[in-house]
């Protein structure tokens, strides 16, 4: 007897992938055409959605790494940070996208996007905390083991907590990435000296790019050379000190943010 393969899912959907998947709600999140002022409004909207649907997975896989750096488990941690690295790097890659987005075209429907902004992105708003989280879950560790970072990054590479510091360092660097290249795509578009749809400048953002996460784990590299130099004497506490660059504004909590989008 042949085997019945027809749906057996529970949701709308003519098969169990569009069930599962929920492919029907997913594709009526975009405007229709009827709504649409311009039409390159689908490619806008498509780099914005694909955004949050890959920042609430780095953020998901965040959360769960800082968990288990709190539980001393920082071999598992790293696994869970790759995978958050890789979905930035995703978020970068598909700007690539908005290359295709002439100004003009922009200007047709951007005064259709309301009071909208990045700074009120849920993804990027959740990147900000969980950066936080993972600063603070990783110095308790350090503290608890009582690790040194100039001793740590002078031992084993393959030493879990140094594999943990490496993979916290792409992470913050994949942030840092993704606000160069925002940046680039954004003045692009709509020009230096733009205010953004929600009173943002344009130009604020070229200021957040050396923001850091985690600064002593960038700072230790400048005790590392400064070290290897022998100009350790001048001033490791100093390097330390000069890469506690917050964000303007007051912090990763203040003030404006990477993830403000004035396009």
């Amino acid at each position: 007897m042949a085997k019945d393969y027809q749906p057996i899912l529970p949701g709308d959907g003519d098969t169990d992938y569009a069930r599962y998947m929920r492919i029907d709600a997913l594709l009526s999140l975009q405007r229709s055409r009827a709504e649409m002022v311009h039409r390159d409004e689908l490619l806008f909207q498509t780099v914005h959605q694909s955004t949050e649907l890959w920042l609430k997975h780095a953020c998901y896989e965040s959360a769960d790494a800082a968990d288990l750096i709190r539980a001393e488990q920082p071999a598992a941690a790293v696994r869970l940070l790759a995978r958050a690295g890789l979905g930035l790097h995703l978020v970068t890659e598909q700007l690539e996208m908005m290359h295709h987005l002439a100004p003009r075209d922009f200007n047709e429907f951007r005064a259709h996007l309301g009071n909208g902004s990045g700074f009120e992105s849920p993804g990027w708003q959740g990147i900000r905390s969980c950066g936080k989280e993972l600063a603070d879950a990783f110095d308790k560790l350090l503290a608890a083991r009582q690790v040194d970072l100039h001793e740590l990054y002078l031992g084993d590479p393959d030493d879990p907590v140094h594999r943990l510091a490496e993979a916290m360092i792409e992470w913050d660097e994949r942030v840092a990435l993704w606000r160069v290249r925002h940046y680039k795509i954004a003045t692009r578009i709509i020009g230096h000296g733009i205010v953004g749809t929600k009173g943002t400048p344009v130009d604020v953002l070229a200021r957040l790019i050396a923001h850091k996460f985690f600064p002593a784990l960038w700072a230790v590299r400048t005790g590392l050379t400064l070290a290897a130099d022998g100009e350790l004497d001048d001033g490791l506490d100093g390097a330390l000190g000069d890469g506690l660059d917050g964000e303007p504004g007051g912090g990763p909590d203040g003030g404006a943010d990477g993830a403000s989008c004035p396009i």
